[in-house]
């Protein structure tokens, strides 16, 4: 198979790039320079949103069996690249979002949801969720609705995360002391971890799948009561993992998702995040690993790293503030300095 990549030098793009090269598939990135690109792909450089910035592209040799795009912008960025590609690829997999479902998301939402009004394939930025479903009327205008995937990914997990949810957890886990632990412990997950997700895509590719495809585990594949046990057992540290109730982080003016990272309690938005019916994924071969692994990799990645972990500058932050966790834990003693 001889693919190319739209970016495939972080998270996603970079796992799908890793998981194809070891399938020993001709792989090209296309992507702006700003991150070294995975050893052994072929490396083509250009900005999508720039004047004639597809030109290394666009001269480029040859063809390519499949295209994989995680672009998350403006859709005319997809539109114009699609165009490009459409008579020199057989398929098209755009890695689009769950956002694009109308808000808020029912549980047990499959591909048959009601979705957000899309930006215009031709649109420039919008927001989000507008823009991903933009990108997705811009794959399917230009490759057409038998040859374009739409890969609806939810929460994404482990190595190479440039978003910092994982890796502020077992960063937090590995200072060790009493940390806040957001339950309840039997509290299911949903999310999908990036190796799982890119091994899907190159799978669903190969045998020329298209259309939606909401791809996150199955309901209750984790708690979040096993993952911040698994932080605690891959860092080795002295952390005891005090239980809070959602009332009590909720009167510390602690925000979920964004303050506590992947934690949400019960209710519309967990309903919309953690409740996806995934089984037109599962009958297409998606696989996904015990949380444990994917804990115990992502710590790995993380020690691996010379300095900080990347962080994509147009997320906002997440985790707790030192004054957050000390309204979470009001009992702990606090270093004066």
């Amino acid at each position: 198979m001889r693919l190319l990549i739209l970016g495939g030098t972080e998270f996603v793009g970079r796992a799908v790039a890793v998981a194809a090269l070891a399938r020993g598939w001709d792989v090209t990135v296309f992507h702006r320079g700003r991150h070294e690109a995975p050893e052994g792909v072929s490396v083509l450089h250009g900005d999508r949103t720039a004047p004639d910035g597809l030109k290394a592209l666009a001269e480029a040799a040859g063809d390519w069996d499949a295209v994989v795009d995680t672009w998350s912008a403006a859709p005319s960025a997809v539109l114009r690249t699609a165009e490009l590609l459409a008579g020199r690829a057989r398929r098209y997999a755009y890695v689009s979002s769950r956002s694009v479902y109308a808000w808020p998301a029912a549980a047990g939402l499959d591909e048959n949801g009601p979705l957000v009004e899309g930006a215009a394939p031709g649109a420039e930025a919008t927001d989000y969720a507008r823009d991903k479903r933009g990108g997705e009327l811009a794959a399917v205008e230009a490759f057409g609705a038998d040859r374009s995937l739409l890969v609806r990914a939810g929460l994404i997990i482990g190595p190479w995360e440039n978003i910092g949810r994982l890796p502020w957890w077992l960063n937090r886990v590995a200072r060790g002391g009493p940390v806040p632990a957001p339950g309840p412990r039997e509290l299911p997950l949903q999310y999908i971890d990036v190796r799982d997700l890119a091994e899907w895509i190159l799978d669903a590719s190969e045998a020329g799948l298209s259309g939606p495809y909401d791809l996150v585990s199955p309901q209750g594949h984790a708690t979040m009561g096993e993952l911040l046990d698994a932080c605690v057992r891959v860092t080795g540290a002295d952390a005891e993992l005090r239980p809070l109730d959602e009332e009590t982080v909720a009167a510390a003016g602690v925000e979920p998702w964004t303050d506590l990272p992947i934690w949400i309690p019960r209710g519309e938005t967990y309903d919309a995040l953690h409740g996806s019916d995934v089984s037109k994924a599962l009958a297409a071969g998606l696989r996904c690993r015990p949380v444990a692994e994917t804990v115990a990799d992502t710590w790995a990645w993380l020690g691996s790293l010379d300095g900080e972990p990347p962080l994509r500058t147009v997320r906002s932050h997440v985790g707790l503030s030192p004054e957050q966790e000390a309204a979470l834990l009001p009992d702990v003693p606090r270093d004066p300095a």
